[in-house]
């Protein structure tokens, strides 16, 4: 009577379960960083620094935002400094117009100057959503052109074209002068990334991710494509308009070379590749790491074109060498090798008349005779 051997079922994690056991690990992690980022301007009052982060913040918000259309849609947007610079002169004209004194007050119209650019994305959405992929491209980047002429012109008479256009001058001075704006930007920075979250774990974005995957299934599945596409570039255009107004009080002043900056939108895209396209906490590491090597190349080493050589390199770096960014690379490393040390291999039947282990020789706890198990049900899940 031949002597049978149990099989013993793989053990495998799966990722629900890796999640599961690292979610206290992770929330630990996020409150130690929102501590941080919260102490930070108290513990290091250096002016340099904290106008250093501030800066590093405003980059952070703007590019979670871009991340909620471009990282969950897959559409490369390059006019998103239409918004920011629409969130400048919306804040710069509304304090004008309205007579705000500095202070805290223009702060309260922020949100206000937001759904002013958030409102400007519309038309601009419907034209350049009816394209796709290197025409999306090519359409907002020519999207933001005709916008940086129309400011530079003073063509509707809003914006004081290359003159200018002064915003009040806020009373705090000194080592404290940072602080409002830091803490300001901090708080749009919270709603960005709790926006983008809900989003991420929404049925709503589901749709963006299905548009991602593939357009024309997700459209064949019953989701409203150019709907759905349309309000995450609405909702994306917000946040950048309240980055604009905030950065706007903060210098003062408006021109429209600084306030329609290209350089702006490949930096924004830049961090959120460097992080990792489509993640959370992607365009918060790639503003972390950029924005603070760009503030030392044009500050401290005195060479205003060598910050635009360096995040050259690193762009063309990023998309040869590390295409998924740094989030998903690290994530997939670590969760990869975890689970395959979890796993355990299928043992094997015992061996038949030619000495060779029999697939289909395996019995269960019970004693009665298995099936063999299936190859795909022994690979490690990623």
């Amino acid at each position: 009577m031949a002597i049978t051997a149990r099989s013993q079922a793989p053990t495998g994690v799966s990722d629900a379960e890796r999640a599961q056991r690292w979610r206290p690990y992770q929330i630990v992690f996020w409150l130690v960083c929102l501590a941080a980022v919260i102490a930070f301007p108290l513990i290091i009052s250096d002016p340099a620094i904290t106008t250093v982060a501030f800066f590093t913040l405003v980059f952070a918000a703007a590019g979670s935002a871009w991340n909620i259309f471009c990282g969950y849609t897959g559409y490369i947007a390059l006019g998103h400094a239409v918004f920011f610079g629409t969130g400048c002169y919306a804040l710069t004209i509304i304090c004008a117009h309205w007579h705000i004194a500095g202070g805290w007050a223009p702060f309260e119209f922020v949100p206000l100057a937001g759904l002013i650019a958030a409102v400007v994305a519309v038309p601009v959405g419907i034209v350049a959503l009816r394209t796709r992929r290197h025409t999306f491209v090519v359409i907002t980047i020519a999207i933001f052109f005709i916008f940086q002429l129309l400011a530079e012109n003073n063509v509707f008479g809003l914006t004081n074209g290359m003159t200018g256009a002064e915003l009040p001058i806020p009373p705090w001075s000194g080592y404290v002068y940072n602080l409002p704006f830091y803490y300001v930007i901090l708080v749009i920075l919270l709603l960005a990334v709790a926006t983008s979250w809900f989003v991420r774990h929404s049925k709503y974005g589901l749709e963006l991710l299905a548009i991602r995957d593939d357009e024309g299934r997700a459209l064949g599945l019953g989701v409203h494509t150019t709907r759905v596409k349309l309000s995450a570039f609405v909702l994306s255009a917000f946040f950048v308009g309240m980055c604009g107004a905030v950065w706007a009080y903060y210098v003062e002043s408006v021109f429209p070379p600084f306030a329609f900056d290209a350089l702006f939108d490949v930096l924004i895209a830049l961090m959120a590749f460097l992080g990792g396209l489509g993640t959370i906490s992607g365009p918060l590491l790639g503003a972390l790491l950029l924005e603070p090597a760009q503030q030392y190349l044009t500050i401290a080493v005195g060479q205003s074109g060598l910050n635009l050589v360096v995040e050259g390199a690193v762009f063309l770096a990023v998309i040869l060498l590390l295409p998924e960014g740094i989030v998903p690379a690290v994530s997939n490393r670590l969760f990869g090798r975890a689970a395959a040390r979890k796993a355990t291999p299928v043992a094997p039947g015992p061996a038949g008349p030619s000495g060779v282990a029999g697939p289909t020789d395996t019995t269960d706890a019970t004693g009665a005779r298995a099936p063999a198990p299936d190859a795909g049900s022994v690979a490690t899940e990623r």
